[in-house]
């Protein structure tokens, strides 16, 4: 019986996670410079541009600095459309380019919203490892990890 209440699976006391950014610089042998931006939180309507902005900063940045851009949304919740459109604003740059912005462990439904709405300036992993990787050598990353038989690389 439908009482009008949301499952009490869903529901989060106390409303969306606060939206944190935290920027780490590494040197790594493999890759050279790298510039990690963690998110951690809920990016929403409230604040998808804010999001955005800081993404697009970081990358701006990144570049700025000789550093490649890394995202780390392993404890991001990307809560709407708005949330997914703010990756596409701020990624845009690299996309232009030809580039893309390594995006590591998004969460299953992240992962799947990014996926659907095909943005070209993002490459989602599962792993920092296969992240750095992709730095390396994105032309053949992008082709191993490519399931389908004869696939394109976009």
């Amino acid at each position: 019986m439908d009482d009008g209440q949301r499952p009490r699976a869903r529901i989060r006391p106390g409303g969306p996670a606060p939206l944190l950014l935290q920027t780490v610089h590494e040197h790594r042998p493999e890759t050279g410079a790298v510039s990690l931006l963690r998110a951690r939180g809920t990016v929403d309507a409230s604040n998808a541009g804010e999001f955005s902005e800081a993404l697009a900063e970081h990358i701006t940045q990144a570049d700025r600095a000789g550093e490649h851009p890394v995202l780390d949304m392993t404890e991001l919740y990307l809560a709407c459309a708005a949330a997914v459109r703010a990756v596409d604003r701020a990624t845009g740059v690299l996309a232009f380019s030809g580039r893309a912005l390594p995006v590591v462990q998004p969460r299953p439904h992240v992962r799947e919203a990014l996926r659907a709405s095909g943005l070209p300036g993002v490459r989602a992993h599962a792993t920092m490892t296969s992240a750095l990787t992709s730095l390396r050598d994105p032309v053949a990353t992008e082709r191993r990890a490519d399931p389908r038989p004869g696939g394109t690389v976009r």
